[in-house]
């Protein structure tokens, strides 16, 4: 990890690198904008309402604290970025609207979102129709990027992510009979329990049952029930906040202990009230805010200055999104979509709040997991996987 002052040079230095640059044109197509464009505009699609509204509030917040910052040291190029930001409801097909008026009635030169994985998807094929750049923050599923050249994540892939939690379970917690629980209609959660299933019997491991549910449960007394007649050493858990907050609530109800969860970083968003009910459970993540390194420590003064709360894993995957975004813009030997668009493929060790992003040929980043347990009420800081 850089230590604070590196940080915040590298950061400074990226951005007067990219001011001293000429000013060309900007717009929200392949080809060039008229050249009296002022600022650069950015459009991003979150879920700012409906089910997983937690989710696009954080990253949101993540992303003006960045712009911000971008902007008081005179923006990129002479000229301030400027988001546009959409609310698709948490919706898939809202999410593909939201990115066709983003491009077609903003102009925006290029994306950020989505956070789920199931509206980052049919968003990313839009933008890589039109030939508009997106960098989505906190997507994991692995299909996401695969949709075209101009989708990119910030964020680890959930084959790194299942198989991380899977040698969590079975190596260091030495749980060698596993129950799975995850929603077979969501394409995040259906594709972290398929990784961990098959980790878990690479390392010798045994998932002795597994069920799943449809995304309009509410009510999991009975999936809970068989998953403790079953007797696993531990449950998995590859869900959303939404589903996972009544799952630890009624699991403690019918005596199956918190502490026998593991999940992944769909459980970020959950309320404090909620979090009391999850004691002693494990998450992968992408960050920890009580992570000692001086950069995150850093940017958890700043966004708490700010918003008066701490950051949760999504509000830092968005600050680096667009920290990664803006720099690319900079470095960008043209002002198009197309010019953006190459210039985030060649991100190499840019540092960010979440670790240093380089993009790979698949247009990934390569991240560390983050391991955080529930402590009285809060995340925890456990440890870190090094990514392969």
């Amino acid at each position: 990890m850089f230590g604070r002052r590196r940080w915040i040079s590298a950061l400074t230095g990226a951005l007067v690198a990219a001011a001293t640059l000429g000013c060309g044109n900007s717009g929200g197509s392949a080809g060039a904008a008229p050249a009296a464009e002022k600022e650069w505009k950015v459009g991003a699609f979150l879920s700012l309402s409906g089910a997983d509204a937690q989710f696009g509030i954080d990253t949101r917040e993540g992303i003006e604290l960045a712009v911000e910052e971008i902007n008081a040291k005179g923006g990129v190029k002479s000229k301030p970025i400027k988001v546009i930001f959409e609310d698709d409801k948490s919706n898939p097909q809202e999410a593909t609207n939201k990115v066709l008026q983003l491009i077609d009635r903003d102009k925006v030169v290029a994306i950020l979102g989505e956070v789920a994985s199931s509206r980052s998807k049919p968003g990313g094929i839009v933008a890589n129709r039109k030939k508009i750049p997106m960098i989505t923050p906190s997507s994991t599923n692995a299909d996401v990027t695969k949709v075209g050249p101009f989708v990119f994540r910030v964020c680890f892939v959930d084959d790194f992510q299942g198989q991380a939690g899977a040698q969590f379970a079975v190596t260091t917690l030495a749980k060698k009979k596993v129950a799975i629980l995850f929603a077979s209609d969501d394409l995040y959660s259906s594709g972290l329990a398929k990784e961990f299933r098959d980790e878990v019997k690479k390392r010798g491991g045994e998932v002795v049952i597994e069920k799943s549910f449809l995304q309009t449960e509410t009510n999991f007394t009975t999936y809970i029930n068989e998953l403790k007649d079953a007797k696993p050493e531990a449950i998995y858990a590859p869900v959303y906040y939404r589903h996972m907050a009544p799952i630890a609530k009624q699991a403690k109800a019918v005596g199956v202990s918190a502490d026998m969860f593991i999940g992944g970083d769909g459980w970020d968003g959950m309320a404090p009230e909620d979090l009391v009910n999850m004691e002693g459970a494990y998450m992968t993540t992408h960050y920890a805010s009580d992570d000692p390194s001086p950069r995150v420590q850093d940017f958890l003064k700043r966004y708490q200055a700010k918003f008066k709360r701490e950051p949760s894993a999504l509000a830092a995957n968005g600050y680096d999104a667009a920290a990664v975004l803006a720099d690319a813009i900079g470095r960008a030997k043209t002002d198009t979509p197309e010019g953006i668009r190459d210039a985030i493929a060649e991100t190499k060790d840019f540092p960010g709040v979440t670790g240093n992003t380089t993009m790979d040929a698949e247009r990934n980043a390569k991240k560390p997991i983050v391991i955080v347990s529930v402590k009285d009420g809060k995340h925890k800081f456990h440890s870190t996987i090094a990514p392969k």
